[in-house]
């Protein structure tokens, strides 16, 4: 491998992996770095968090993924540097040399300047994110059960999820299910059913990309299922029992310990670092700027994709940072490495396929665009649910997945709604209040 041409990517996200499956019939040594040891279906992140689906059910191990791929090595690793004029990945133990580099790092979340409410505001990036969000969700209820202060327990009932996309309106839509079906009969001092459950949006709509019809057609199931929606309202401010909004009348202050974050992402670090690297500007948005060929301009052997990247379509609109388009584009990435090989060194310009969008809002409930078709309600939330589980990577896992929707749908049951670990000041709490001698034990 060590005489071949050495591809060398960074990330096994969409984009990353993609390309490196794609270059599996290619005369090139690939090498596929990743902080984590797994590939994460993060559109099934909500899921996790809600307690529907396991960790195990939306993340698997990329050397099962790539096990019988030959030409490709994966190291689990931190990438802290580049050495551009060398071709050298900087990691924290080692360098690497590569000829061609994809860097598909991906993105987290954007708190606008205002990082420290992540301590109150957990976001939904990672399998932690998802399993502290779990946490919250139920160590709420559970103090609620146990608390006799009625106004303490409202607290602990309200619920504010802050961003009204599709992870937002999904997140706000499970609890719906959870608070008015799934807990509905477990405890024995509190009414599930009171939980207050408000989605926060700084626009004028929910799910703002997508046609009217189908915004308004979400916003009636939302409110449907009794999620207050708080349109034109911006969050000034996060506390570990309150929120403070700005709303078209004022200032508004809200009790509550369990707020979610789905409002916002920026670039992995990785992207300022590298455009240090090399002395060019970000875009505004921190993305790296790249050309038709995906590469950053003057550099043909740095390739960019995924969220990490501001590519523009025909229109010079910057793509979004979805899934289909990082997928898309490393398939590119991997033939036109292909195609250089050859000799072939102008190939076609990537384009980007827009396939569609969808989102689920609930049970029974989505809204679907698909080219010039529009479709909300059970027929978009079939569609939903068939293309999420096509696109899970691993065989056994869209069984498990499968299976754990199926007893759900039937049940309203949400079989993973466990309390893992004290994440959170509200998880001590928790602990205290149920266990008051355990400091003595």
């Amino acid at each position: 491998m060590a005489q071949k041409h050495q591809v060398v990517v960074i990330g096994g996200g969409f984009g990353g992996l993609e390309t490196a499956r794609r270059l599996r019939r290619v005369d090139v040594a690939v090498t596929l770095i990743d902080r984590r040891n797994f590939h994460l279906f993060q559109p099934l992140l909500y899921q996790v968090a809600t307690g529907g689906l396991s960790p195990a059910n939306i993340a698997t191990p990329l050397r099962s993924i790539l096990r019988k791929q030959k030409n490709c090595q994966i190291l689990m690793g931190e990438v802290v540097g580049f050495n551009a004029k060398q071709k050298q990945v900087v990691l924290r133990d080692k360098v690497l040399q590569y000829d061609t580099l994809v860097l598909a790092a991906g993105a987290g979340p954007s708190y606008f300047g205002n990082d420290s409410w992540e301590t109150y505001a957990p976001p939904l990036k990672t399998i932690e994110d998802a399993t502290s969000i779990r946490g919250r969700i139920y160590t709420s209820f559970e103090l609620a059960e146990n608390e006799t202060d009625p106004e303490r327990r409202k607290e602990l009932l309200t619920f504010i999820v802050i961003g009204g996309g599709p992870t937002g309106v999904e997140l706000a839509g499970a609890l719906a299910e959870i608070s008015h079906h799934t807990l509905v009969h477990d405890f024995r001092h509190i009414n599930p059913k009171e939980a207050r459950i408000i989605l926060v949006e700084a626009g004028g709509a929910i799910l703002s990309t997508y046609p009217s019809k189908l915004t308004e057609s979400a916003a009636r199931k939302v409110q449907e299922l009794g999620v207050e929606i708080r349109l034109h309202t911006m969050v000034t401010g996060i506390e570990k029992d309150r929120i403070e909004l700005k709303t078209p009348s004022g200032i508004e202050h809200i009790a509550t310990h369990t707020v979610m974050w789905a409002a916002g992402v920026k670039p992995n670090p990785l992207s300022q670092v590298l455009a240090s690297e090399i002395g060019i500007d970000c875009h505004k948005s921190g993305r790296i700027p790249v050309n038709s060929a995906l590469n950053i301009e003057g550099h043909p052997d740095l390739f960019v994709i995924g969220d990490i990247a501001h590519c523009e379509d025909h229109d010079g609109k910057p793509l979004p940072g979805v899934a289909p388009v990082a997928i898309q584009q490393g398939r590119y990435v991997a033939k036109t490495i292909q195609a250089r090989l050859r000799g072939d060194l102008k190939p076609e310009p990537f384009r980007y396929q827009n396939r569609g969008s969808m989102a689920t809002i609930g049970r029974k409930a989505a809204v679907a665009e698909i080219g010039k078709f529009t479709f909300s309600g059970f027929f978009a939330w079939l569609l939903w649910l068939v293309i999420h589980l096509m696109q899970i990577v691993q065989f056994q896992n869209r069984l498990l997945v499968l299976f754990q929707w199926s007893y759900s749908y039937f049940t309203y049951n949400r079989s993973a709604r466990l309390i893992t670990q004290p994440t959170s000041e509200l998880d001590q709490e928790f602990n205290q209040d149920l266990a008051p001698d355990s400091k003595q034990s």
